[in-house]
């Protein structure tokens, strides 16, 4: 089977592979142990504990886990939107402290093999809520303060489930398939967005936070934004595929928490990217 191109993903195939030759080395041996215990008396075989076997995993178990971390993330972005807006200072904290705590778990669950392990999912869920919920309000009240909070974060929640629905048509249709070439053409568009981040970071540290301009909603900020937002709606189409070869490889049902991570993370990027977009074109 060809391995995933998401990192999340690619452990989750990686680990159930491993697990099932496990199940199979064991009962084999199990099957060739002896029928005589050490005090000469004859045992019965059958009545050994056999290896407790998880089920296949499904698109219901993928609906499920999905649903559920992003009820979390949704509760506590609302929570953490509201504690902000009434204390504007604890917003720059909560921002932080949810963006490091979300990135250190995505790291531990993507090369730590804890993909799934729905306490890490979960967690990150709840701390990514809370980067989620601040910036949110950031975008809203502060940088577009004429607009309405309300309306801006509902265009951007709409737009953001809207092309996740889109690409998941798309990819039931067919009308683009997930080959090497097109992953690998996909990720080097990610590694050139990462490197413009940072140079525009770098550069805006000595000439007053303006940097290439990426950023300040100018024509070249919505261009890149728009990039963004493409590669991000393009992603959907990498984890609809390592979900797909995995039910189809039958995964145990555990695997559906790292799909629902690895969905998770490409919808709050997708979201992010939506949301900052709508605040150029409602900023003075």
């Amino acid at each position: 089977m060809r391995e995933s191109s998401n990192p999340v993903m690619r452990g989750v195939v990686r680990d159930n592979q491993t697990g099932a030759a496990g199940f199979g080395t064991g009962a084999a041996a199990a099957g060739q142990g002896a029928v005589w215990n050490q005090f000469g008396q004859q045992t019965d075989p059958y009545t050994q504990q056999a290896p407790q076997v998880s089920r296949q995993l499904t698109i219901d178990d993928v609906v499920t886990k999905t649903a559920m971390t992003l009820g979390v993330l949704t509760i506590s972005a609302i929570a953490a939107f509201f504690v902000s807006r009434s204390n504007p200072g604890v917003a720059g904290l909560l921002m932080g402290v949810g963006a490091i705590v979300g990135l250190v778990l995505v790291m531990v669950a993507s090369f730590g093999r804890k993909q799934d392990s729905p306490a890490i999912v979960l967690a990150y869920a709840l701390f990514e809520g809370l980067f989620v919920g601040s910036i949110s309000f950031v975008f809203a009240d502060v940088m577009v303060s004429d607009a309405s909070a309300g309306a801006l974060i509902g265009q951007a929640v709409l737009g953001t489930f809207g092309v996740f629905f889109g690409m998941l048509l798309v990819y039931k249709v067919g009308a683009i398939r997930v080959t090497p070439r097109f992953t690998r053409m996909l990720f080097a568009g990610m590694i050139g967005v990462i490197v413009l981040m940072l140079g525009n970071l770098i550069v805006g540290l000595f000439n007053g936070g303006s940097g290439f301009g990426l950023r300040d909603g100018g024509p070249l900020a919505i261009i890149f934004s728009l990039v963004c937002i493409a590669l991000a709606a393009f992603s959907f189409l990498l984890d609809f595929d390592a979900a797909d070869r995995l039910i189809r490889a039958g995964a145990p049902e555990r695997a559906a928490w790292g799909v629902a991570l690895g969905l998770t993370v490409t919808l709050v990027w997708l979201y992010i990217e939506i949301l900052r977009l709508l605040s150029y074109f409602n900023s003075d």
